[in-house]
């Protein structure tokens, strides 16, 4: 690590008080361009303590920039991971208050619901299958805290990855027979197809970024724990969504699931 405790405190401080109050920063590279991994994930670990000092729980874990269409997007070229509070969950067909978010981008997720524990490293896509209870469809609200939604993968580390909001609903099924890999997914903006893809988008299965996950843990010391919800990763490119939009997905053999921003 590059960073002192002190830095690191207040640099999570910063990112807090920009997702509370609905303002951007500049990327924290820009200003620490020192800082190495162990940093930016130690700045996520503040922000998860000072959220549960203040009476969070931990709703799950989340994967991101899992699909070649997202790191384009974004200018970057690495998964990065992060955890879900219970302040972030939406209902299934609920509503998103956009003045508590700055720029929000919704995606299509396939969610895993672990009925075992996950711990690596040498996890694989079979461990992860044999580990999950089922999967479910998903919507991840992203609201990078960083301007114009630029940063590169330190700075997106430090900020929990983006993450923000999320809903999940439809059919949940057990993986026995499912090929996730080839799941058709669409997602509708104000019921206009917006995204279309199948689950090979996250690193060829989706399976495979809960198993980087489990590894990436693993080297820190954690597992994912039996009962973990994990989103496994945007499929298509983000949308950027507005006051009156609602989004809708739709996973081949696991239904639907909707929000609408208000």
């Amino acid at each position: 690590m590059n960073l002192d405790s002190q830095t690191i405190q207040n640099l999570a401080l910063l990112l807090e008080t920009c997702q509370l109050e609905q303002r951007e920063t500049e990327k924290v590279t820009n200003t620490h361009p020192d800082m190495d991994w162990e940093d930016a994930y130690a700045i996520q670990d503040e922000l998860l303590r000072r959220k549960l000092a203040r009476g969070a729980r931990i709703a799950g874990l989340k994967c991101g920039l899992t699909s070649h269409a997202k790191m384009k997007q974004m200018g970057v070229t690495d998964p990065v991971f992060g955890f879900l509070v219970d302040d972030y969950i939406v209902a299934e067909g609920g509503e998103v208050d956009t003045r508590q978010l700055i720029h929000p981008k919704a995606e299509a997720e396939i969610c895993f619901v672990l009925k075992h524990a996950l711990r690596g490293p040498g996890c694989h896509i079979g461990s992860v299958l044999a580990a999950t209870d089922f999967v479910i469809p998903g919507i991840e609200v992203i609201d990078s805290r960083y301007r114009d939604f630029k940063f590169d993968l330190k700075s997106v580390v430090a900020d929990n990855t983006s993450a923000s909001r999320f809903a999940i609903g439809g059919r949940p099924m057990r993986v026995a027979g499912l090929d996730l890999s080839t799941l058709g997914v669409v997602m509708e903006k104000n019921g206009e197809i917006v995204g279309v893809g199948a689950g090979a988008a996250v690193l060829g299965h989706p399976a495979a970024a809960v198993a980087m996950l489990a590894n990436h843990l693993g080297r820190r010391g954690q597992e994912i724990p039996a009962g973990s919800l994990i989103l496994s990763g945007g499929i298509t490119e983000a949308v950027t969504m507005q006051a009156g939009d609602r989004v809708q997905v739709r996973i081949h053999d696991l239904g639907s699931v909707s929000m609408r921003f208000v």
